[in-house]
């Protein structure tokens, strides 16, 4: 009698350090140049091996959360058993906190901690360059989720380039309640209104030299000039994380959440208790963390 498996994987969430959008390219998508970093905010899926023929099922934490094809776990789920032919089924418990349309790749990572449980759960000893190839085939943030750490994103932003880990620091995440579109933020992008680049090469000087306040003060996302513009209490959040003791403060991919770096775990949690007494964002301290 055969046993079934059952495994649990931590799904991380990101930030952007740098996000600069370099063109439109031939096939719909934007060539992009990103420094991206792993957080230790994450969602938590159990895995359940179950018997052969009974296909995917998925159940969440979250009310109204699609939990079939529009959910990127479960097309993860669907596409790995497509393509290595796996024929058991497999039950998955995604218990959420990364918070949904955010700009900190809770849909991708969430379909990255899919892929790596199943290549575990049905011992098909693939290499990382294949679960990614596997990965970007729904996401572009997928391959990053895979790998996490401290990655140089180019391409769509499957291209990855291992960097060195920024040094452990304190993020404060604070994220309003808004949503935002990925799709809407790059499509509205307009490369005139952007006054700041990100400067990737200096960045990746202050990485290897372990320079956390230079890195801080490089924090760069050219989106900011899209999501702003629509919804204000981004830049007011910013603000007030500097003005109670951030280092730095950025808006994380297409948004709307804002954060914030402190060397401290002290410091950081005063900036949360303000942040929770003066707006109705969704507060989170967390820090960085190495990857996989």
């Amino acid at each position: 009698m055969n046993v079934l498996k059952t495994l649990k994987v931590d799904a991380y969430a990101k930030i952007n350090l740098t996000l600069d959008i370099l063109s439109k390219r031939p096939d719909g998508y934007h060539e992009v140049s990103m420094v991206m970093q792993s957080i230790g905010l994450c969602d938590r899926i159990k895995f359940s091996e179950e018997p052969k023929g009974s296909g995917i099922t998925l159940v969440t934490n979250v009310p109204g959360l699609p939990c079939g094809e529009r959910n990127l776990a479960y097309r993860a789920a669907k596409l790995m058993m497509d393509t290595y032919h796996i024929e058991q089924g497999i039950h998955m418990n995604l218990t959420k906190r990364i918070p949904i349309a955010a700009g900190l790749a809770g849909g991708s990572s969430n379909a990255a901690a899919v892929i790596l449980a199943m290549n575990e759960m049905f011992c098909l000893e693939l290499s990382r360059e294949e679960l990614c190839s596997v990965g970007e085939k729904i996401g572009s943030d997928i391959p990053f989720c895979l790998c996490g750490g401290t990655m140089l994103a180019e391409g769509r932003g499957e291209k990855l380039t291992r960097l060195p880990s920024m040094p452990q620091c304190y993020v404060i995440l604070a994220k309003p309640p808004v949503k935002v579109s990925t799709a809407w933020a790059y499509q509205n992008y307009q490369k005139e209104q952007v006054k700041e680049h990100p400067k990737t090469d200096e960045i990746l000087s202050c990485l290897a030299e372990k320079n956390l306040v230079g890195i801080g003060k490089l924090l760069c996302n050219v989106l900011e000039s899209v999501t702003i513009n629509r919804y204000k209490e981004i830049d007011m959040l910013k603000k007030l994380m500097l003005k109670h003791g951030a280092m730095a403060s950025l808006m994380s991919g297409s948004g709307p959440t804002v954060f914030g770096l402190t060397e401290d775990a002290k410091t950081a949690e005063h900036i949360a208790e303000q942040l929770r007494k003066l707006t109705n964002a969704r507060i989170f301290v967390t820090k960085t963390v190495c990857g996989n």
